[in-house]
């Protein structure tokens, strides 16, 4: 008989050890992260547009990214999970068009999206079909640009940091995270938007912890794409 129960032990110790191992929902929030192209391409690195063709002059995702009220996060938590094209395919449009990569050279998406897959989608519940696509309804649900919009505040001028955090935190109700990078002439721009998201991915919530990330001035450029030339590597495939 203690044979018997002292397999029975072994085999609940096992199967606890592994679902620790892969205890995908072990977090607490998501910062939910939003890009400015115009931003992201205006910096000595400049960009290189997808092979897909030039993004929208429109915030784009960069990624939905688990983490833990203590500030640290849990990255590739199932390093043999990569993403397939089939397992997006539906969705292939919306991708490219809200999810592009800036990358250079140019790429389709696919090595920007595995990569955020891996790192942080695996450790989610999520599967990667639910993984971007929660994360491409957020965007949707933010709709940070026409917040913006809606209080005065278009691409192509400069604008105070307060007035931009105002705007945005009136939209969703709750305070984002702005980071700033610099452009060649020295000038910081609006280059990130922080959100955080409750666990189920579907609520907008005050960030338990806000990210440690470049500041930002007290005025910031708000580029235009359309103003910006874009590196000319991105004709090398």
């Amino acid at each position: 008989m203690r044979g018997k129960v002292s397999i029975v032990i072994i085999l609940f110790v096992l199967q606890c050890l592994s679902f620790l191992c892969s205890s995908t929902q072990d977090f607490d929030f998501f910062y939910f992260v939003q890009q400015w192209p115009a931003s992201y391409c205006d910096t000595r690195r400049s960009c290189c547009y997808p092979t897909t063709g030039k993004p929208d002059e429109d915030f784009s995702i960069h990624g939905l990214w688990p983490n833990y009220n203590s500030g640290k996060w849990p990255q590739n938590c199932d390093s043999d999970s990569s993403l397939d094209k089939s397992q997006i395919s539906d969705m292939m449009s919306r991708m490219q068009k809200e999810w592009p990569t800036l990358a250079c050279p140019s790429r389709d998406g696919m090595a920007f999206w595995g990569h955020e897959w891996t790192k942080h989608g695996t450790c989610t519940p999520l599967d990667a079909h639910a993984y971007f696509e929660t994360a491409l309804d957020l965007k949707n649900k933010a709709n940070l640009l026409q917040l913006l919009r809606d209080a005065g505040i278009s691409p192509g001028k400069f604008y105070s940091m307060k007035s931009i955090k105002k705007a945005i935190e009136e939209g969703l109700g709750h305070e984002a995270y702005i980071e700033c990078n610099v452009d060649t002439q020295g000038n910081h721009q609006l280059y990130q938007v922080y959100v955080c998201v409750d666990k189920s991915a579907s609520n907008f919530i005050s960030c338990p912890i806000l990210p440690r990330g470049r500041g930002c001035g007290s005025t910031v450029e708000f580029p235009s794409l359309s103003n910006h030339h874009h590196s000319h590597s991105n004709q090398e495939l």
